[in-house]
């Protein structure tokens, strides 16, 4: 943990447990009737725990922030804020405890070829990705793929891949909608930070509403005089225990066409 992120998480913890719950409690929009019914206590004991009138035992706040379904950060944060230790560790992703989690990682990315797939933490930075996704770059500035690449500002950059993107109304909106939805599922400030900056590009309004036959917001591109389509997944993993295994994303494509299919067959021929 580096010496800001401890300053930061300190700070948050010298807040009382009780205004912590209440503001999870509210930005999930449940009443103090709703979460007390399904942690199974009693409204006017949340009451109190929440105005600071009674002190949470360490399983009760763990139960709580389960119920607010609060990431695994913060509920490092709800515990010193109580007077605990943090309960989930947060690893590097070269430490011998995270290797399994980091082969299944390669695994999915391989196995996903011949389309392309990449892995992002919880600010969609780059962390690794398949042999397919940097043919798709090629052409743009080695500046803009320089690490720490920002998967996110690479769509919204017009020196990135909106100069590519066919339909950039459509999937930008569509990416600032996921964004939006992941501030308010973490409340994390830089995620916020970086809405604010990606709402400041230059970038077309929705064309209009979706489609009523749409089943999918296709990713459309072009590359060397072809455009390729793309509808794409997100695969996280399932019961982590470790705040980094919790904040990484696996990003799926596959092509919403036969032609995209075969281009991207004939891409990884030349790769093998």
């Amino acid at each position: 943990m580096t010496a800001q992120l401890a300053t930061a998480q300190a700070a948050r913890s010298a807040v009382r447990i009780g205004e912590h719950l209440r503001a999870w409690r509210q930005r999930r929009r449940l009443s103090q009737l709703d979460l007390a019914c399904d942690a199974e206590i009693s409204t006017r004991h949340l009451s109190f725990v929440e105005t600071g009138r009674a002190a949470p035992s360490r399983e009760m706040v763990l139960r709580l922030a389960e119920r607010l379904d609060v990431p695994l950060r913060e509920r490092n944060v709800l515990l010193m804020a109580a007077g605990f230790a943090p309960a989930f560790q947060q690893r590097s992703l070269d430490d011998p405890a995270l290797a399994a989690a980091v082969r299944a990682i390669d695994l999915v990315l391989k196995a996903h070829e011949p389309h392309p797939a990449l892995a992002i933490d919880r600010h969609w930075n780059l962390l690794s990705a398949n042999r397919l996704v940097m043919p798709l770059l090629a052409g743009l500035s080695p500046k803009r793929l320089a690490p720490p690449l920002n998967v996110l500002r690479l769509a919204f950059d017009p020196d990135g891949l909106a100069s590519r993107t066919v339909n950039l109304g459509e999937w930008c909106a569509h990416l600032l909608e996921r964004l939006h939805r992941q501030c308010e599922t973490t409340a994390d400030p830089e995620l916020l930070r970086l809405y604010q900056e990606l709402r400041a590009y230059p970038v077309p309004a929705r064309p209009g509403p979706v489609a009523a036959d749409a089943v999918a917001v296709p990713f459309r591109m072009r590359l060397q005089g072809e455009v390729l389509s793309f509808l794409s997944t997100t695969m996280v993993f399932g019961t982590p225990l470790d705040i980094t295994l919790s904040e990484i994303a696996i990003e799926t494509f596959f092509p919403a066409d036969d032609a995209t299919a075969a281009r991207l067959r004939a891409m990884a021929a030349t790769l093998a």
